[in-house]
């Protein structure tokens, strides 16, 4: 399984932390592809699959050479001392995306069992706090058994909408496109969810040379916008009325009336939203877990779950305080441009230049 853990295991991870905050619900498909016109949003995923491959290439190699495997010492190799901004910037994402998950598992809980939504974001966030606890092995095993799943179930949605559906995706996916809104906001998607990827850098320790790295990257690229894809062709069946549904894939599986795939896709959807805060968290606590490597000494296991319940306490008084809409519509458009500035672009630039001049 060796080829597993370099190829496809990091883009895995990635698609897991992904899938919760960058599309599990739809809502984010909406806010950057389908609102630059429905077949339009197609040409943005090919823009979003490239420079995420490109940038996961990149950031691998880089990661390889220098064994940096925690954000922190891996930033301080493009930016120096300047890695405090990405932080600060991971800091504030970490929240908002967590915030979106606690959201929309609050609001899933209450459109599928009728419970108080915040049942569902308690929930989440003991189980969070439980999987971290113990920590990277387990999470990686659980990221890899659940992709599995989550490839499975889109693949299901898509053969199920298109069975019933196929007439109204041809006729929306057939539209003209009339400008090119698609570039930005496929720029926009890539640099904003690229954001958590050297938080996730535990997952390349397996990396051995530079094929592996820059294959795992573009590997991962794919990996990440595949299913994100089936998604958004089984929306294409309810547009223009998906637009405004809080989370549109619950509205697509009312409209297929089958009760059994929508109750079994409900799991896996809830499952992603545990994935993605996973994934924050771990990251926050690999980069403590290295300050306390240089000094010498190891990172207690309580302070894991300590950490994870702090941020996913403060995420949830976010998500009932601005709700999922809101949080979304409103909270990605500076912190996305941030993270390109910061990171994006100097990895691109610099840490293209170091992987050149370093031999292996």
């Amino acid at each position: 399984m060796n080829w597993f853990k370099k190829y496809l295991l990091p883009g895995f991870v990635f698609q897991s932390v992904l899938i919760g905050g960058g599309y599990g619900t739809g809502r984010e498909l909406v806010e950057f592809f389908m609102t630059t016109g429905p077949s339009a949003g197609y040409l943005g995923m090919v823009v979003t699959t490239i420079v995420w491959g490109m940038v996961m290439a990149v950031t691998y190699e880089l990661a390889r050479l220098t064994k940096s495997y925690d954000y922190k010492s891996f930033i301080s190799q493009i930016l120096g001392k300047g890695w405090v901004l990405y932080e600060l910037l991971l800091i504030l994402v970490a929240l908002l995306v967590i915030s979106v998950m606690a959201s929309a598992a609050g609001e899933l809980s209450y459109q599928s069992l009728g419970l108080n939504p915040l049942f569902g974001s308690i929930f989440m966030m003991l189980t969070v706090g439980l999987i971290v606890f113990f920590g990277t092995s387990l999470i990686e095993k659980v990221f890899s058994i659940w992709s599995i799943a989550l490839y499975v179930v889109y693949i299901i949605l898509i053969i199920v909408t298109w069975t019933v559906f196929d007439n109204q995706i041809r006729e929306v996916a057939a539209r003209e496109i009339n400008d090119s809104s698609w570039l930005l906001g496929g720029i926009r998607y890539a640099g904003y969810n690229i954001a958590i990827l050297p938080a996730l850098l535990y997952s390349v320790k397996h990396l051995e040379t530079r094929k592996e790295a820059i294959t795992s990257g573009f590997v991962g690229g794919f990996i990440g916008i595949f299913p994100a894809t089936l998604a958004y062709t089984a929306m294409l069946s309810q547009y223009p009325e998906i637009v405004s549904e809080s989370i549109p894939t619950n509205y697509l599986l009312a409209q297929l009336e089958t009760p059994v795939f929508y109750g079994f896709f409900q799991v896996i959807l809830f499952g992603t939203f545990i994935e993605t805060g996973i994934g924050y968290i771990h990251g926050f606590n690999e980069r403590i877990s290295g300050i306390y490597q240089s000094k010498g000494s190891a990172m207690p296991a309580y302070m894991r779950t300590v950490i994870a319940i702090f941020v996913l306490v403060t995420s949830v008084y976010l998500a009932n305080a601005l709700g999922l809409i809101g949080l979304i519509a409103d909270g990605y458009g500076i912190i996305t441009w941030g993270f390109i500035g910061v990171y994006v672009i100097p990895l691109l630039i610099l840490g293209t230049i170091k992987i050149i001049r370093t031999q292996e």
